[in-house]
């Protein structure tokens, strides 16, 4: 069992520190849109990487009918933000999403490339240059409408799992209730794919997470589904065990039915007990999950407390539109450097349904010690009524300010830089030599005051929109700060002090190194 670390009650601050964004899409040279009808009211992600080596995050896009585009990053540390089109070999039409990760262990990022068709694994050549490696890596595309993504290294495994998801049969337009296609699980050996194994049952995903939901060392298949399509379904939690075929966790265990138009998944220890909590998205019906206190072995029972830490977002919060909300992509990022998570939600009506908000702003919504967060996206300046679907919160110009990138619907993308603020902080970047370079499954640990800060390094969740690279820790007030890694195989790394403000590589086995842009 890894360590379990509560967290301290601490004095509540008067107010967190509203932060300050700018708008900067006309400047910033990102012109793109997910585009489509039908087969595009879902899907429409960003993933966020670094494709050429400068450590700075770059961006793809998926484009639905119009061509996917990679954006290269070439904005001044600290300043405007500035990024070039690039040709890349990721230009697909159908395309829904993307996720980043180093699949072949050559430590250069690879791409998952979902879509409305055959989904493509391709190889990161370098330098922002990509080609598909379906065939050569055993990875069967199928030819589904997939929307959700996951991955993680099982133990023993030299090469990743990969989880994706998918929604109804995209060829019953006309009455697509209770077409729901199988999920698929891509597991990897020591070089490719096995061909994939379906989830059964499946219920329409639009979101996935491999995450350590009872620190067991083995992370579990979370699934959200849409409820407006599947008959009879729920949402999903699968054991996924190396050497074993998956098997969804049942009544018996303690599991608990949950239906609802199940969008996004976002995590982090919201609650400060060690164990990761769940943002889940839906239409007027968001939950945050926290695990119910038990005693002794952990049940996979959750409470929702989103109501009493003000984060249900049902319905715009401005504007005179009261129908209720549609919710996306969700993720949790201190975006105002205080040491508390905030939560981004991407929101935007499906199509034009009548019974929903059609001016949806986004969420931002700050958290503070006594738990309870605040909305402030008006305030901020992120508050966009656009028909949001996948979006990134990442530090784009390297000044340790998350900032945000937004996909909309059939219209413009958006990209706001965040202005900064009075706050410490941290950039984090793992590595581990041999398979799983980045670490998926890791847990990062902060000593912040009498606090510990716990974050699990996942790879999924959102609506179709991932990120991988530095990893980013608010510190507030403090100056330095203790840090340690429980590594992906049990593994605990050293308490490390580092000083604020700073990047920092953290190898597995020797000590942390500061990286200068």
């Amino acid at each position: 069992m890894r360590s379990l670390i509560l967290m301290a009650a601490v004095a509540s601050p008067a107010m967190a520190e509203t932060p300050s964004f700018t708008d900067e899409t006309a400047s910033a040279g990102i012109v793109h849109s997910y585009d489509g009808d039908w087969e595009y009211m879902v899907g429409g992600g960003v993933a966020s990487f670094d494709c050429n080596d400068d450590r700075a995050p770059d961006l793809v896009m998926a484009g639905g009918t119009s061509p996917a585009a990679l954006f290269v990053n070439q904005s001044a540390r600290g300043g405007a933000l500035a990024f070039a089109k690039t040709a890349a070999g990721i230009e697909d039409v159908a395309v829904t999403g993307f996720y980043p990760l180093d699949i072949d262990n050559d430590g250069i990022i690879d791409l998952v490339m979902l879509k409305v068709g055959a989904n493509k694994v391709l190889k990161g050549l370098g330098n922002c240059q990509f080609k598909d490696a379906s065939a050569d890596w055993g990875f069967d595309g199928g030819d589904a409408w997939s929307t959700a993504f996951a991955a993680t290294w099982e133990k023993g495994a030299v090469w990743p799992t990969l989880a994706i998801g998918n929604y109804v049969d995209r060829k019953e337009e006309a009455f697509p209730w209770g077409s729901c296609t199988d999920n698929w699980l891509h597991r990897g050996g020591d070089k490719g794919f096995a061909a994939p194994v379906a989830l059964k049952p499946s219920f329409c995903a639009l979101s996935m997470l491999f995450t350590d939901w009872n620190l067991s060392g083995t992370p579990a298949l979370r699934v959200s589904n849409d409820r407006e399509y599947y008959k009879g379904g729920t949402e999903q939690m699968w054991h996924v065990e190396a050497g074993a075929e998956p098997r969804l966790y049942s009544a018996d265990e303690g599991w608990r039915p949950l239906k609802i138009w199940g969008m996004g998944i976002a995590s982090s220890d919201v609650n400060g007990d060690g164990y990761p909590d769940y943002f889940l998205t839906s239409m007027a019906d968001n939950k945050l999950q926290v695990l119910t206190a038990q005693e002794g072995e952990k049940k996979p029972q959750f409470d929702d407390v989103a109501f009493k830490r003000g984060v249900t977002a049902h319905r715009p919060f401005m504007g005179d539109d009261l129908n209720p909300s549609t919710a996306w992509h969700a993720q949790f990022a201190d975006v105002n450097n205080d040491g508390f998570d905030d939560l981004f939600i991407a929101k935007g009506n499906v199509s034009a349904m009548p019974d929903f908000a059609m001016k949806d702003p986004n969420n931002l919504l700050l958290g503070a010690a006594d738990g309870v967060f605040v909305e402030v996206a008006d305030k901020a300046g992120v508050a966009s009524v656009g028909q949001a679907r996948g979006a990134i919160v990442d530090d784009f110009n390297l000044d340790g300010w998350p900032d945000l990138a937004v996909v909309n619907r059939n219209g413009p993308a958006e990209i706001w830089r965040n202005n900064g603020g009075t706050g410490h902080w941290l950039m984090l970047r793992l590595a581990q030599e041999g398979a799983n370079r980045d670490a998926i499954g890791a847990w990062i640990e902060l000593k912040l005051g009498e606090r510990v800060i716990r974050r699990e390094v996942t790879s999924g969740g959102g609506h179709v929109s991932g990120a991988l690279g530095w990893r980013h820790l608010g510190l507030g007030a403090a100056e330095k700060a203790e840090v340690r890694v429980i590594w992906p195989d049990g593994a605990e790394g050293d308490w490390q002090e580092l000083v604020a403000d700073q990047f920092y590589d953290l190898p597995q086995k020797a000590a942390a190194v500061v990286w200068t842009p």
